[in-house]
């Protein structure tokens, strides 16, 4: 679904939306695993989504990772980008989703949820905004209430933050700082 669908629906729960929870192998990666002969995994993000997840945090928005794998590069990734609430290792998503609801206070109508395959679904289906990038699988793109057109590891999440923000009436604000920056060095 675009923007253009249905975007009175879309355009409400974005509003309600005050916690954004991603997977990341699909959503913060383009999926593929890189692993060493060592055992070391290697993961690549896109700056983009990076910069996206601290200008959303500003706004007012929090941030949690629900992610099957674990890894200490994700875990860094999320430090470094504020990541409030962070779960990895986890084999029931939808528990740990309502563990996530439960300990921030927020109804399940306030979170949005970002997948990218079938073990997303169950949390999809329980919260407010399910979004999914557009090489998910048939099933997980038939319940998603918005599909972003960028990928997953290539800009998808920062398209996420900004439609949130955007809808939320935080994006100017957000934007001014660096319309300021540029002139003040002009």
């Amino acid at each position: 679904m675009s923007v253009t669908d249905n975007n009175i629906d879309l355009n409400q729960r974005l509003q309600k939306i005050r916690l954004l929870i991603l997977d990341v192998d699909g959503v913060m990666t383009d999926g593929g695993l890189t692993i060493g002969d060592d055992g070391q995994e290697y993961k690549t993000f896109h700056s983009h989504d990076g910069l996206g997840m601290k200008l959303l945090k500003a706004s007012g928005v929090s941030l949690a990772i629900i992610t099957g794998r674990t890894s200490n590069v994700v875990k860094k990734r999320a430090e470094t980008t504020g990541v409030a609430h962070f779960y990895q290792g986890v084999e029931d998503k939808l528990l740990a989703f309502h563990d996530l609801v439960k300990s921030s206070g927020l109804q399940p109508d306030q979170c949005a949820f970002m997948g990218d395959d079938v073990v997303d679904l169950p949390p999809m289906l329980q919260c407010g905004l399910a979004i999914a990038v557009p090489d998910s699988p048939a099933l997980l793109l038939k319940h998603a209430h918005y599909v972003t057109y960028k990928s997953g590891g290539r800009g998808a999440v920062r398209e996420v933050c900004e439609l949130l923000m955007q809808a939320q009436g935080t994006f100017d604000a957000q934007m001014a700082q660096f319309l300021t920056q540029a002139n003040i060095s002009n």
